[in-house]
Formats: C-alpha cells, sequence, structure tokens
C-alpha cells in the first residue's frame, strides 16, 4: 500500500481538546454590529499564526490547534505544548490562523500512521524520530523544511492531488472552528492560510486571508506551492481571481519575510526578467496591498546598508542577513535593495514614473509568525517561534536554524510583532476593508496609537480641536493619495499615544522617500516631534541626542522617568517639489526597554553571552502617505 493512499484514509480532525461550543465560542451570523462614521478605534491582531495543522510546526512539536490558538488570542488562559501556562495580559482584537497550505496536517498524519504501513524508507524514518524525541521532530522538521526549498520532498508529499482528501477535512473542520470563535463587535476570527512558495530556500511567503465566512471558505482548498519551483507568485493571484469569481468573495496577500528572500521579494524586473509591465504591476498592487515589515524572524523595514544615513535601520537584523530562509544560499550585498520595504517603496515610484502603476504601493503590519499557536507578541510574554523555544532556561544561546544548516540562535528572534488596524468596527468586513485601503500600521509589540492625516492646509491649530474629523475632512489617512488641491508643501497631522501598559515614547519620525529629477530614488529621515524638547536639540545633520537609557540589566526592568506618554505635531515638508512622486510614512519609537533574553535571564538564570542584544528600542510603522503629481 502506497503511504499516499494511508495518508488518504486516515480519520483527521483539526487539532483541538475543547468541545464544540465551549470557550469564548459563539455564532458569527446574524449579529449587527453598528459601525462609526469614520474609522474611531484601532483594533490589534495577528495575522500570521500557525497551529498543529501546518506541517512544520507540528514537527517542531507543537500539539495545539485552531481551537486552543482563538482561546489564547480572545484572552482565555491555555496550557502550552511544553506545560506551561499561558495568557494574554490583553486579549487581541482579531486573528488569522495561517497555517500552510502545502502538505496540510502531513506531519501529523506520518505521526499517527501504523508504522507497518509507510513504505516510503524516508517517511518511516521521519515517523520514527518525531516518536523517538522532541529533538528527533526538530530535526524532521529541518530535514523537511531543506528538503521543500530543493524541491525534493517524498512523491506523496509533493502531488497535491494525493493531500486533496485529507485537506478537505481539516479545511473544513477548521472553517467550522473559525466561524464558531468569531464574535462581531468583539473579536474577529478570519479564514486564512499561508502559501509557501520558497524556491532554492528564498522566501517568497504569503499569508493569504479572507472577507469572508465558512459558506465561501468552503468552496475552495487552500492554494499550495508544491511542485512550484520556477517562483511564480502569479500563479496565487490567479487562484484568488478565481476564487473571486466562483464565490464572490474577497482574497487578500500578505507577503512576509522579504528579509531572507535573498533579493527577490520586490524586484525591479518582471516574472520573464525582463522591465516590470504596466500589467504585471497592476495585478501585483491589486492582490498585495499590505506586507508584514516585522515579525518574530526580524524586520524589514531598512538596512544600514541601504539606508546608510538612518542611525535606527537593521532593527532585529541579527542572523537574518547572512542568507536565505534555509541558509542554503549566503547574502550578497545586491540582494538587499529587493528584501526591504523601504526600498520596495522607492522601488515603486520608479517603477510608476515607466509604466504609469506602482507594484509597491503597500501598507504596513506586523505579525508573528508564531508555530506555537500562542498569538503573543509581548516581551515578558515570549513564547518563542515553535515549541523548542518555549521558556526555558537554554533556548537564548541555543542554535535555532530553521534548515539543517548553522548561522542563527534563539536570541536573533524577535518578539514581535501586531498588526494595527483603523476600522469602522471589529468585524472582518471593517477590518478586511481597512487593509485594503492600507489604513494600518506595524508594532514591534507595544499597542500604541498611532494617526497620520495628510493634507495641504493643516495647522498647530487642527491640534486642539477634533484633528481626527478634520483629518478626514480635509486630508487622508495613512494609506492614502495626496493629490495636489492646494499651494505650497503638503502637511501631516501625526500623534502618538504610548501603550497604555508599556513604554514612553522617545521620537516620532517621517521617513520620505521620492525620485529626484534624473529618476533616481532618495530618502531622508525626518525628526519631527521629541521628549524633553527643552534639552534635546535637533543639530545641524538634523540628527538628535539619545533619550537616555533607564534599564536595569540585573532586574529585567525599566522605568518611564524618560520619555514622553504622548507626541503631537503638524510638519510640513520643507523640502517639497510639486513635480517629483514621493511617499512620507511615520516611524515611532519608544524609550530603551528589555529584551525577552533578559526576562529569561531573570527567570531562569539564562547564561547570556556578551553578543547578545539584551535592550530594544520598540517602534511603530505606518503605512505610507503617497504623493504623485500627474494624480
Amino acid at each position: 500500500m502506497r503511504i499516499s493512499i494511508v495518508i488518504s484514509l486516515m480519520a483527521l480532525t483539526a487539532t483541538g481538546c475543547s468541545k464544540e461550543g465551549g470557550g469564548t465560542g459563539g455564532k458569527s451570523s446574524g449579529v449587527a454590529v453598528k459601525e462609526t462614521a469614520y474609522p474611531e478605534n484601532v483594533y490589534f491582531g495577528d495575522t500570521h499564526l500557525h497551529t498543529a495543522n501546518s506541517v512544520d510546526a507540528f514537527g517542531f512539536g507543537v500539539r495545539l490547534g485552531p481551537e486552543e490558538a482563538l482561546r489564547f488570542a480572545s484572552g482565555e488562559k491555555v496550557m502550552s505544548t511544553t506545560g506551561v501556562p499561558a495568557k494574554l495580559d490583553r486579549p487581541l482584537d482579531f486573528l488569522v490562523i495561517a497555517d500552510h497550505s502545502d502538505g496540510l496536517g502531513v506531519t501529523k498524519r506520518i505521526y499517527d500512521a501504523p508504522r507497518l504501513l509507510l513504505r516510503d524508507p524516508l517517511l518511516r524514518r521521519w515517523h520514527d524520530m518525531m516518536h523517538e524525541s522532541p529533538e528527533g521532530s526538530q530535526r524532521v522538521t529541518a530535514e523537511l523544511i531543506d528538503r521543500a526549498a530543493k524541491g525534493t520532498l517524498p512523491p506523496a508529499m509533493r502531488n497535491p492531488e494525493n493531500q486533496k482528501e485529507n485537506s478537505q477535512k481539516i479545511w473544513t473542520s477548521h472553517t467550522a472552528i473559525v466561524e464558531r470563535y468569531n464574535q462581531p463587535g468583539k473579536f474577529t476570527a478570519f479564514m486564512g492560510f499561508e502559501y509557501t512558495l520558497m524556491p532554492g530556500g528564498n522566501n517568497l511567503h504569503r499569508v493569504v486571508m479572507t472577507r469572508d465566512g465558512k459558506d465561501r471558505a468552503d468552496q475552495i482548498l487552500p492554494f499550495s506551492a508544491l511542485g512550484d519551483d520556477d517562483g511564480k507568485v502569479e500563479q496565487l493571484w490567479d487562484y484568488m481571481e478565481a476564487y473571486a469569481k466562483k464565490t464572490g468573495g474577497k482574497m487578500l496577500a500578505i507577503p512576509h519575510n522579504s528579509n531572507v528572500s535573498n533579493g527577490l521579494m520586490f524586484e525591479l524586473t518582471g516574472p520573464d526578467g525582463g522591465p516590470m509591465s504596466a500589467a504585471y504591476a497592476r495585478k501585483r498592487a491589486r492582490h498585495e496591498p499590505i506586507v508584514e515589515v516585522t515579525q518574530i524572524k526580524g524586520d524589514s523595514e531598512s538596512h544600514p546598508f541601504l539606508s546608510r544615513n538612518d542611525e535606527f535601520a537593521g532593527f532585529g537584523d541579527a542572523g537574518w542577513e547572512l542568507g536565505n530562509l534555509t541558509m542554503a544560499i549566503a547574502k550578497k550585498d545586491s540582494d538587499f535593495a529587493g528584501e526591504y520595504v523601504r526600498e520596495a517603496l522607492k522601488r515603486g515610484l520608479a517603477i510608476e514614473a515607466k509604466t504609469g502603476v506602482n507594484p509597491y504601493k503597500l501598507g504596513m503590519i506586523g505579525s508573528t509568525d508564531s508555530h506555537t499557536a500562542l498569538a503573543t507578541a509581548d516581551e515578558n510574554n515570549f513564547f518563542g517561534k515553535h515549541t523548542g523555544n518555549e521558556p526555558n532556561g537554554k533556548r537564548a544561546i541555543a542554535a535555532q536554524n530553521l534548515g539543517t544548516r548553522e548561522g542563527r540562535f534563539g536570541w536573533q528572534y524577535l518578539a514581535g510583532g501586531y498588526a494595527a488596524v483603523w476600522a469602522t468596527a471589529n468585524t472582518r468586513a471593517a477590518i478586511f476593508d481597512a487593509m485594503i485601503r492600507r489604513e494600518v500600521y506595524a508594532t514591534t509589540g507595544p499597542r500604541m496609537k498611532v494617526r497620520l492625516f495628510g493634507g495641504w492646509d493643516f495647522a498647530d491649530a487642527d491640534l486642539k480641536g477634533d484633528y481626527v474629523k478634520a483629518g478626514y475632512a480635509r486630508g487622508v489617512p495613512m494609506g492614502g493619495d495626496l493629490r495636489q488641491t492646494g499651494k505650497g508643501a503638503p502637511s501631516f497631522i501625526v500623534t502618538a499615544l504610548k501603550d497604555p501598559l508599556g513604554a514612553n515614547l522617545d521620537r516620532v519620525q517621517i521617513v520620505k522617500g521620492w525620485t529626484d529629477r534624473n529618476g533616481k530614488t532618495q530618502e531622508k529621515i525626518f525628526n519631527i516631534a521629541w521628549s524633553s524638547p527643552e534639552t534635546r536639540k535637533l543639530g545641524r545633520d538634523g540628527k538628535l541626542a539619545a533619550v537616555g537609557n533607564t534599564v536595569n540589566i540585573a532586574k529585567a526592568s525599566y522605568t518611564n522617568s524618560i520619555g514622553a506618554a504622548e507626541l503631537r505635531t503638524v510638519w510640513r515638508d520643507p523640502e517639497f517639489n510639486p513635480d517629483l512622486r514621493a511617499f512620507y510614512y511615520v516611524r515611532i519609537l519608544e524609550i530603551p526597554t528589555p529584551r525577552w533574553v533578559l526576562f529569561d535571564a531573570l527567570r531562569y538564570g539564562a547564561k547570556l553571552t556578551r553578543d547578545i542584544e539584551l535592550i530594544a528600542q520598540e517602534r511603530a510603522y505606518t503605512s505610507p502617505i503617497w504623493y504623485n503629481p500627474k494624480a
């Protein structure tokens, strides 16, 4: 009997031990939620979480399924796979469980299969290793990731048709759980999956989420990248269009971890290697309105190699700048430009100048990419990338490579991030629509509130009144397009309020990118508001003195004796040229705070080496506002 037949006969359901109707579950239909006239509230969530239904997550050891994930995200206490009680200080507002479409649930099926029926020697060896020990299970997953990158998975795993029956069972069981936990107005649970395109180990992954409920989601299966060794992501876009045509529903795709794509995520060329066409640029922009700019596997805003005058570029880059996802191919200097979002935004302007279409008009969000089923981005509540680095005293210095190669260690993982969405209600439709219009921002974990409006006549007096109403009435919010409706330079209302349970704010910056008269892309950082302005003055170079540091290393603590609880200003571009394309986004920095590794040292007596980064300045990135003189 072939393994493909064995797998198809396994009685599989989505993992999870809670009974139907338990926890915070509730009917999602028939609930009327009143929407506000314009987005008055920001909602924090995670669009990128994996459970035991993901081939790698189960292999790494996670045994929590979608139900536990939804219970945890909505504020309930659960027990982690390794037996550690887990609970968020504050529940999230929404969640996308994005289990891998490739091999959906396959490692669990190999684990559960009777050994005698596994004819393939490799699958039999993986079965034995997973049963042998957690370490053996993690080695299986490392091998599996490498084989997926090389296209050398066993035939039964490479053929999507072999998995169709089982995927259907898992998917419909999963959508039933998601539907039950969706509570409009209180907690939004989205249907979604991850498309794991990875030619040669170069990360071209996308999270795909729908605006719709179970009735439409069950008409399709998550789209698999298995067998696509050429890296043609447009096949995913075709699938998304077919879904819309078949069901009348809507999907969007969210690229992530461009920082380990070895330059392929944000190319200047089209799929044939020639200049990007307007049609290709338009198709990409239509399906991918936002990008995951920060998560556990590093931050993809910018890199010091690209932004040499930016003292805060390169957040969370340690280890991830060495090579692609599996470390199969080392990174070259020429790769960086195709990997970081700020450069992609600049490339978008250049492509638009040639084709009339901007393929990289991207809003920015953060998410976790946790493979523990626990959506937490809090430094003092970090449950790791996978069960191999759930809380313990050795995880900071242990090798944590995603393939079988050396190169990365536990401390190089970030604890973040979250997606922040300005929406008219906490519902699938309102949050999804906000993502489409890019009225979103990314945080590396803290839940700071950030507003950005662009217009032509904003002044300081607007901050004394209802500036939000003024922002919508006389301008555009983050993610919008500024059109030449006024004279002079555009002005921007920017406000930032600290996380009420977190650290004070250091500064507010505007990052501007533009194309000059020669068609070359440029960038500049403007410090526009900061704490202690009476003692901290801008230098002639536009730089600002450091805010200070209150972190107590021995106690893994800090104080809010420096920084500001709120920063707000109206800023006008002093270098505006009405003839040049440009974008503007806001970056907010907190005062320095302890990283999760310091909390580990305090709790477990973890031994930390000198190269480990103990302190960080957490931050947020808004979606840009674009200016096009021809719009």
